[in-house]
């Protein structure tokens, strides 16, 4: 089983480099685009180390879903993501809590969906996989 001290140090190490934060921003409940300012195109950097720093393969979209929150997805009504939206998301992101989500299911609200602690235990998932 993976050492979840061990996995959060890597990871912050990673985000550290990736974005250019402070360790201490790195938190367990930090946001990777509100607190730690990410971009979409730091997505793919991070998966990238995030492999290099784990050895672990991280297929496109696994981590980080494309398009589950996009209007033309079918499942946001009025801004809002649907029932079966958050049942898609509940399948392709079980690191993630979609649960605190699912009690405001606003698309502005999925970026909040991206913590650390959330990759965390992707990664530990994936190690012990």
């Amino acid at each position: 089983m993976a050492d979840q001290e061990e996995v959060f140090e890597k990871i912050r190490e990673v985000l550290e480099d990736a974005l250019g934060v402070d360790e201490d921003e790195v938190t367990p409940e930090a946001t990777l685009i509100g607190d730690l300012g990410a971009e979409s195109i730091d997505f793919l950097d991070i998966v990238f180390r995030l492999e290099k720093a784990f050895d672990i393969k991280i297929p496109r979209g696994e981590l980080f879903p494309e398009n589950l929150a996009s209007a033309d997805s079918g499942f946001v009504v009025d801004g809002k993501v649907t029932e079966t939206g958050i049942a898609e998301m509940r399948e392709k992101m079980p690191h993630a809590d979609i649960d605190s989500f699912a009690k405001d299911p606003a698309v502005t609200n999925v970026q909040n969906l991206f913590t650390v602690d959330m990759i965390c235990k992707f990664v530990g998932s994936k190690l012990d996989g």
